[in-house]
C-alpha cells in the first residue's frame, strides 16, 4: 500500500466530485456515490494488494455490485463516466504499484478525460423525455415541430417509438436543449 497514491486519489476524486461533476451537473444526490464507491474500492484494492486473496475475486465482485447498483437507478451517459471514474481512481490508488508517477499520471488523464468530455464548450447539455402526444403523427418533421412547440425548446433528436391510429396518441422519445427557447413566430401580416 502506498500513502502517497492514497492521498492523490483522495484529491483525483475530490477534483472530480466537487470541481466537475457537481458545477456541471449538480446532482448532489450522487455526490455520496461517488465519493463512497472510489473510498470503497480504493480501501477493497488495498487490502487485497496486501493479501493472499486473488485481486480478480475482489474486483469481480465490486463488478457484480457496481452493475447492480447502475441498473437501480437510471442514470445519464455522462453520469456512468463520473461513476466509472471514480472505481478507476480507487483502483489506482488503492492497488499498491511502486510507480507512483505513473499512476499518478494515469489519474490525471482520468481527470483531464472527464474536464474536456464533459466541458461544456464541447458538450452541449440536453435532457431526455418519453412523450405520449394527443395525436398520431406520420411524419417526423410535423412531430419535431409540435414537440418543439409543447417543449419550447430546440429538440436535438426525436424518435417516434409508436403510433397508435386507434387510439390517436405517438409516442416519442426526444432530447432537448433546455434553455434555447424557440423564437415565437409572427403574425402574418393582412393586407388591407
Amino acid at each position: 500500500m502506498n500513502p502517497i497514491l492514497i492521498g492523490v486519489d483522495l484529491i483525483a476524486i475530490t477534483v472530480l466530485v466537487f470541481a466537475f461533476f457537481l458545477p456541471r451537473h449538480g446532482r448532489r444526490d450522487l455526490i455520496v456515490a461517488f465519493l463512497g464507491v472510489n473510498v470503497g474500492v480504493l480501501a477493497v484494492a488495498a487490502a487485497l494488494a496486501t493479501s493472499t486473496v486473488s485481486a480478480g475475486l475482489g474486483l469481480g465482485l465490486f463488478g457484480v455490485l457496481s452493475i447492480i447498483r447502475l441498473r437501480s437507478e437510471e442514470l445519464s451517459n455522462s453520469e456512468v463516466a463520473y461513476y466509472f471514474a471514480a472505481l478507476a481512481l480507487g483502483l489506482l490508488g488503492g492497488l499498491g504499484s511502486t510507480d507512483a508517477p505513473l499512476v499518478a499520471g494515469l489519474m490525471g488523464l482520468i481527470l483531464a478525460a472527464l474536464a474536456i468530455g464533459d466541458h461544456p464548450a464541447i458538450a452541449r447539455r440536453t435532457e431526455r423525455q418519453s412523450i405520449v402526444l394527443d395525436r398520431a403523427y406520420a411524419d417526423p418533421v410535423a412531430t419535431r415541430a409540435h414537440v418543439e412547440r409543447i417543449l419550447g425548446a430546440e429538440v436535438a433528436s426525436l424518435t417516434i417509438l409508436k403510433t397508435d391510429l386507434v387510439n390517436d396518441t405517438t409516442t416519442v422519445d426526444v432530447r432537448y436543449r433546455p434553455g434555447t427557447a424557440l423564437a415565437t413566430p409572427k403574425a402574418p401580416k393582412v393586407a388591407r
